[in-house]
């Protein structure tokens, strides 16, 4: 037998724990359904590097895991939704079409390179209706999931996903569906980010046109007054992390300029 063989069940298991360690490193992302829309939320220290974005009309993209990998797979999605809404119509351009389209893009980089993409998607679509509201997740080998009502990734996901699942129904307030979020991206008992290191936005049905909105601002901490526990509305400087932990926020040249954002945000 060579010197150095691996069978390739154990390649393949090598990369996912590699992919799976680096994507725990990250801060989780939540996103969920409302009365009028999908939420989304994320802890985020860095005003430069986003985790959550718009893709389309009705299509937005959340993320964690290296911010320099999940960039290229947003701005991908953005030249595919724009390419297929000018050829052909833009009701063309549906998240499942995205996501099939990531999900292939996901499983040939688990397959053919040596090292997997340390990236965990959500590609949400919003509907005239909840019913026509769509959530798929998408893990670093190209697996779909279709969730319904709720999706949780990145960090400590599953145990965020199990508060999720008790504190969750259906037709919330957006300030409920704000509550039920921070809710379980909290550690029982821990204290929430303030609000500059909260990210945090919605696809609200009942605009017209363009359905993506970013809370910021005013807006965003009048929303969070309206939750049974509000953050604070000044930020705090973080704690240090430990070491190799993937939450330093992106360091600052002289001029302001961020580095390429390669580590797990």
């Amino acid at each position: 037998m060579p010197f150095g063989y691996a069978s390739p069940e154990q390649i393949m298991r090598d990369k996912a724990d590699y992919a799976r360690k680096g994507i725990a490193r990250g801060r989780s992302v939540v996103v969920l359904q409302y009365v009028d829309g999908i939420l989304f939320v994320a802890p985020n220290p860095s005003r430069a590097l986003h985790k959550i974005s718009e893709i389309y009309d009705r299509i937005g993209f959340a993320a964690v895991g290296r911010y320099n990998e999940f960039e290229e797979l947003r701005l991908g999605g953005i030249r595919y939704a724009d390419i297929n809404g000018y050829t052909y119509d833009r009701s063309d351009v549906t998240g499942r079409g995205l996501a099939n389209l990531y999900a292939s893009n996901l499983g040939r980089i688990f397959t053919e390179s040596i090292k997997s993409l340390e990236v965990e998607v959500v590609v949400a679509e919003v509907g005239d209706t909840k019913e026509g509201d769509a959530i798929y997740r998408l893990t670093f080998d190209g697996s779909v999931f279709d969730e319904h009502g709720f999706a949780a990734m990145g960090g400590q996901a599953e145990a965020v996903a199990g508060r999720l699942k008790e504190r969750y129904r259906e037709s919330m307030s957006l300030a409920d569906a704000l509550e039920v979020a921070l809710t379980a991206l909290t550690e029982p008992g821990g204290e929430r980010p303030p609000v500059a290191q909260l990210e945090v936005a919605v696809l609200d049905r009942n605009r017209e046109h363009r359905k993506f909105l970013r809370l910021t601002g005013a807006r965003l901490e009048r929303l969070l007054a309206q939750t049974s526990n509000p953050p604070s509305a000044t930020a705090t400087p973080p704690a240090a992390p430990a070491e190799g932990s993937g939450d330093t926020p992106p360091p600052t040249g002289p001029e302001g300029d961020v580095d390429d954002g390669s580590s797990p945000l």
